[in-house]
């Protein structure tokens, strides 16, 4: 499938960018493009989206892969749907990927823990905003907060995987049920047919009328032989005394 080339893509991007930012920058390095709006911030990221953490260490990796199988089965299950929706599940799909590999390989590739203890590289750093969130906010209430925080190649294909899927979301449904109903109407079509050609074999051949004959004359007769034809002489003329 396409959609799984688009993954592959994401994916080496993803993994080629973290591998430079690893080998060229020290952590939490900094280098500002444009200013302090776009810089580089070499960071890592034991959690989820913005530094989240549950559970014991590797809780986060063991969710992360099932949610990914999770995708990859429905990719492979509307894998002839509409394209459009097939491909921001293809972004999706790209994004977790290049970010497990980080959460199951960095810690042995990088010297710092065993296997599914890995944190995930960020270095795109946008700040649009910078504050504290009032406390109203669950989860989140008093923390520090940039936006947008730091992030990388696998979660920009993943939000615009999710832009994607709420926006072609209600066309991929239609075209969904299109072709259901055209299915259903294929079927009883076909059922319709059956059913007239059943009648018509029970129906049978038209009966001649009883008493007919069908045989005529010099035609073979009940028995299959050929009926000879009559031949009617003259008589000879009869002679005076």
């Amino acid at each position: 499938m396409r959609v799984l080339w688009l993954s592959a893509a994401v994916v080496l991007l993803d993994q080629a960018t973290k591998a430079a930012v690893v080998q060229l920058m020290y952590r939490h390095q900094s280098i500002p493009l444009l200013g302090d709006w776009l810089r580089l911030t070499f960071t890592e990221n034991p959690g989820m989206a913005f530094g989240l953490t549950i559970g014991p260490t590797g809780t986060v990796t063991v969710l992360s892969l099932v949610a990914t199988v999770l995708v990859a089965l429905y990719v492979y299950r509307i894998r002839h749907g509409y394209a459009p929706y097939r491909w921001s599940l293809g972004l999706i799909l790209g994004g977790a990927l290049g970010n497990i590999i980080d959460r199951v390989f960095y810690s042995v590739l990088l010297d710092y823990g065993p296997l599914f203890t890995g944190r995930v590289v960020d270095f795109i750093h946008v700040s649009l905003w910078r504050g504290f969130i009032p406390n109203l906010v669950p989860l989140l209430g008093g923390s520090y907060l940039e936006l947008f925080p730091i992030w990388n190649v696998a979660d920009m294909a993943i939000v615009l995987g999710v832009v994607g899927v709420m926006f072609f979301h209600r066309p991929f449904l239609e075209r969904q049920q299109a072709a259901r109903q055209d299915v259903r109407d294929t079927a009883s079509e076909e059922m319709d047919g059956a059913h007239a050609d059943g009648h018509a074999s029970e129906a049978g051949p038209e009966e001649a009328p009883s008493g007919a004959s069908t045989t005529r004359p010099g035609s073979a007769s009940g028995n299959g032989r050929p009926r000879p034809a009559s031949l009617s002489l003259p008589s000879p003329p009869r002679r005076n005394p």
